[in-house]
């Protein structure tokens, strides 16, 4: 028997906003990402066992508005003209489908999309590493974990989302990315 409070998808998301006001900001992030017509849950990083991967318009297309809906969410914002912001969502997948993964949230300054993507699937892979019992030292590099993870046969799959944008003079800038569950 299935249980009804644990998610069977998710997909990724990502927006941007700005607005004056700092929480029009997030609502203009979370329109911009699709989600601002739900009630969002944020909850923490496991990926639940059996939960598959799904596009964002096969989610939404399930969903209804005011839902109430359970999400990892990483949000970063600014009224600093010119500072760089990134907001990221990583997923690690362990191989054996009956465990459990990770989704990692990070959010930062002066990071791009794509370094703010390698950190935030880094973070969820070294999570799910070690669960696993995935060793290596703390000096290893990013590369060479990858490498160790890939033999070790016990990941399948890692991947991240991320949105990046610079402040603007006058204005909140907020950024999101999201794992939004549904169930």
């Amino acid at each position: 028997m299935s249980d009804p409070f644990v998610p069977k998808e998710v997909f990724l998301t990502k927006g941007v906003g700005r607005h004056r006001e700092k929480l029009a900001s997030f609502e203009e992030a979370l329109r911009d990402a699709k989600i601002a017509r739900f009630n969002l849950v944020t909850v923490s990083s496991i990926f639940p066992p059996g939960c598959r991967v799904i596009p964002i318009t096969k989610g939404l297309s399930e969903m209804k508005s005011g839902q109430i809906v359970y999400s990892v969410m990483s949000r970063s914002e600014t009224d600093e003209n010119r500072r760089l912001i990134a907001a990221s969502i990583g997923l690690a997948i362990p191989k054996d489908r009956s465990q459990y993964g990770y989704i990692s949230e990070h959010h930062s300054f002066g990071q791009t999309e794509e370094q703010a993507d390698e950190y935030a699937e880094d973070l969820a892979a070294l999570m799910l590493a070690t669960i696993q019992g995935i060793e290596f030292d703390s000096e290893t590099t990013w590369d060479q974990k990858k490498e160790i993870w890939k033999l070790s046969g016990k990941i399948v799959r890692t991947t991240a989302i991320s949105q990046s944008a610079i402040g603007v003079a006058g204005e909140w800038t907020t950024v999101i990315a999201a794992a939004v569950f549904i169930q």
